[in-house]
């Protein structure tokens, strides 16, 4: 059986909540002589130019106080040639084990063994300093990797034409915008003969051409017979390269398997507070008249913050009538990420011809529930935002919650399998089309 070249046991790491800078002189220097004695196991590296690497973290005590686990025995191995998804919300433990693999930072307990040189893509500019030019900073990296000068130079050209930046490529980095910054650093990374490449979220600074040009050489990556882990929450893209994934939540490993399968644990089990929001009677938004006492977004039946762009989509508020005979209206705006109203829809009356269907029906007193169904393939993969209002006889509005609940639309690869940037609009809807030739 192959050895694996990255091995993973029982690994966690906890950080001290508020204690960064404040350790005292004395725990500074135990600190200092426990591992020059080795009372506790330390990194330890070993040949530089591709050889062993070994990270063991000593057995935390477990009355320091204000601390969180950003992992918690995490186990997995990975084979050469291997290339490996990791999915989970913002704070699960992504970051942290990327930085752990990458010589970034030690674990608190377990170990994490790495075999080969490790080329890093963990933020934009990592690696660069800043005060270099692009050119003395692709050759830093290299030797950092342990690539002798003349391998470097061997590659220089390729890299810089990949990264788009040559006509800046003797400007110091610290000039550089964020995109040029993260262009260049892909490059290297990639380009660099490495045996292992890790890339955090950083191409979602890209732009989308540049984004689909990054995923096709990481395929080449894998086809030349290279280990890639990658994070991503574009997991359209992360489904189309990794066939195997793992499932972090607060620093647990969830579920380890074929891409797929994962992706769809993921979403079928993110039911979450930020897809809901409900008030009491009390404290409802509102008027004498009628209140706003529930907002949600559901998928599937299941409330939740995260939906399939393949899958209806429905919106959901829950209202009182206090008033027999007040005509009302149920009216939800939804907002992208930059502010912009993707539309406005409202519940209209079932009134004759001859009336205004906006003017409202009329409710006796009671409990109600709204709801509003965005049908599937319509809404792009991104973020979204509800602002939900109870109308009265169309301007008169008795409750209005901008930000009511939000939730994300995820692409799984249901509409497209190459493509991995991010398509420009709003909405991205799936229209039937139809083709005549003409000759």
């Amino acid at each position: 059986m192959n050895t694996p070249v990255i091995e993973v046991n029982e690994l966690s790491k906890r950080y001290q909540l508020g204690s960064i800078g404040h350790q005292s002189l004395r725990d500074s220097l135990e600190s200092y002589w426990r591992k020059i004695f080795n009372k506790a196991p330390i990194t330890n590296y070993e040949d530089n130019t591709g050889g062993r690497w070994e990270a063991e973290g000593p057995r935390a005590k477990s009355t320091l106080p204000k601390s969180i686990w950003a992992l918690n025995k995490v186990s997995f191995s990975l084979q050469a040639g291997e290339t490996l998804g990791i999915i989970g919300r913002n704070g699960a433990g992504k970051s942290t084990l990327l930085k752990v693999l990458s010589r970034i930072t030690e674990p608190t307990n377990g170990s994490a063994r790495v075999q080969g040189r490790v080329a890093s893509l963990l933020e934009v500019g990592t690696g660069f300093h800043p005060e270099l030019t692009g050119r003395e900073n692709i050759f830093l990296n290299g030797a950092i990797l342990g690539m002798k000068r003349s391998e470097i130079k061997k590659k220089f050209d390729e890299i810089v034409h990949f990264s788009e930046v040559e006509a800046f490529i003797d400007t110091p980095v610290k000039r550089y915008s964020s995109g040029m910054t993260v262009r260049l650093a892909f490059a290297v990374a990639a380009h660099l003969d490495s045996d292992i490449l890790i890339v955090d979220e950083v191409l979602a600074v890209g732009d989308s051409t540049y984004q689909k040009k990054c995923v096709d050489k990481m395929k080449q990556t894998v086809r030349e017979g290279r280990t890639v882990l990658f994070v991503s929450h574009q997991l359209a893209t992360l489904s189309n390269l990794c066939t195997r994934s793992i499932l972090l939540d607060h620093g647990n490993l969830i579920q380890d398997g074929p891409t797929q399968d994962v992706i769809s644990n993921y979403l079928s089990n993110e039911a979450l507070s930020g897809g809901q929001r409900t008030w009491d009677a009390s404290d409802a938004p509102g008027t004498k008249t009628a209140r706003l006492r529930s907002v949600q977004v559901l998928s599937n039946g299941q409330t939740t913050d995260q939906a399939k762009i393949d899958t209806p989509i429905d919106i959901e508020l829950g209202f009182d009538c206090l008033q027999n005979g007040a005509k009302l209206s149920c009216c939800v705006r939804l907002f992208d990420k930059l502010g912009n109203i993707a539309f406005t829809t409202m519940n209209l009356a079932s009134v004759s011809a001859s009336q205004d269907p906006m003017i409202g029906q009329a409710y006796a007193k009671g409990h109600y529930t709204a709801r509003c169904t965005i049908p599937a393939n319509f809404l792009n993969d991104d973020y979204y935002a509800v602002h939900a209002l109870l109308v009265q006889d169309v301007t008169q509005i008795l409750a209005s919650e901008e930000d009511a609940v939000s939730f994300t639309v995820i692409d799984t690869g249901a509409m497209r399998q190459e493509y991995g940037g991010a398509w420009p609009g709003v909405i991205r809807p799936k229209f039937s089309w139809t083709i005549e030739r003409h000759n």
